[in-house]
């Protein structure tokens, strides 16, 4: 069984273990002095580590494939700030040798608390119209179950099991939180996109043994995804009103803000404004504490700047351990 994570390897610097992981990623390169040699990516519940296997590795990519559970024996080692490991050898491991609690990322909070708690904000909204629309998703028992457990992303914010029904319930305690400020912003139209929003994602993302995309996600989308199952659910729920269904369904395809970030229009109403801003805000912190915490897995202080977060385009400062910082 696994006893070694990822997030341990400061503790094994330079020594050789030998551990499973998730093989997430698998190619073939070419040596500057001639040859080949395996570029992976290794991962369990606790992150994600680079490899490489620069000799003899023919029949460990000749029996591994990307996602599949993987034995390996390698040296830790850091290289340009970050930990790897340097095989010596890689073979195929079964499902029977590994428990698959052991690879995938999953949220700290109590699920069922969680999903209590969303649906207890449904149930309080004043607009039935609404209130209906929102249980017809989470009361099908197909859409509901994967909404409990579906990742919010295959590798930036809440990339881990329940990540989708955490990101969403955090959304929604911010945006509660929020409207009080903004008295041109309905509640429980503003809670409904905040719901609704990303619901597509149960169909768009895979989590079985390592996080992807399905061929449905990436030929369409989550946003266009969550379009259609929109229309699909308001035919059993007629008659509904039409400038409702056009409202929210305006919250899904705006809430990414922008065209170049993949959203078909730009948020013209306030609850699509103040939506696609606080999902925003709320994908951005988690993005932070994410990064925070693997430079402390890196061996940093925490203190200091991080390295260059290619998906906020900045570096970033862990402003509370700068500060207490002796």
């Amino acid at each position: 069984m696994k006893d070694f994570f990822i997030a341990d390897a400061a503790k094994f610097d330079n020594e050789m273990v030998t551990s499973y992981f998730v093989l997430s990623t698998l190619q073939v390169r070419e040596k500057k002095q001639g040859g080949q040699f395996l570029a992976l990516m290794l991962s369990d519940k606790t992150g994600t580590m680079e490899a490489r296997m620069w000799d003899e590795f023919a029949d460990a990519l000749a029996s591994c494939a990307e996602g599949c559970y993987v034995k390996v024996q390698g040296q830790i080692s850091k290289y340009q700030g970050k930990y790897q490991i340097t095989l010596q050898k890689m073979r195929f491991a079964a499902e029977s040798e590994i428990d698959a609690g052991d690879y995938q990322p999953s949220t700290r909070y109590d699920v069922d608390e969680m999903w209590a708690e969303l649906r207890g904000y449904v149930s309080a909204f004043a607009n039935e119209d609404l209130k209906r629309l929102v249980f017809a998703f989470l009361d099908d028992e197909e859409i509901g179950g994967a909404y409990r457990v579906a990742p919010a992303a295959k590798s930036l914010h809440h990339a881990w099991l329940g990540g989708l029904l955490e990101h969403v319930l955090t959304l929604v305690r911010v945006c509660r939180a929020t409207v009080p400020f903004y008295p041109e912003v309905d509640a429980d139209l503003l809670v409904t996109g905040a719901i609704l929003h990303d619901i597509g994602k149960i169909k768009e993302l895979a989590w079985k043994s390592s996080f992807s995309y399905t061929l449905e996600g990436q030929m369409i989308g989550h946003i266009s995804i969550a379009q259609g199952m929109l229309r699909e659910k308001l035919i059993g729920l007629e008659p509904f009103p039409a400038k409702l269904r056009v409202l929210v369904e305006h919250m899904i395809l705006s809430h990414h803000g922008k065209y170049e970030f993949g959203s078909p229009k730009l948020p013209m109403t306030p609850e699509a404004i103040l939506l696609s801003a606080l999902d925003d805000l709320e994908a951005k912190m988690q993005n932070m504490r994410a990064e925070f915490a693997k430079e402390l897995a890196n061996g940093k202080s925490g203190s200091g700047m991080t390295e260059w977060v290619r998906s906020m385009d900045r570096p970033l400062l862990n402003s509370k351990a700068f500060l207490a910082e002796e």
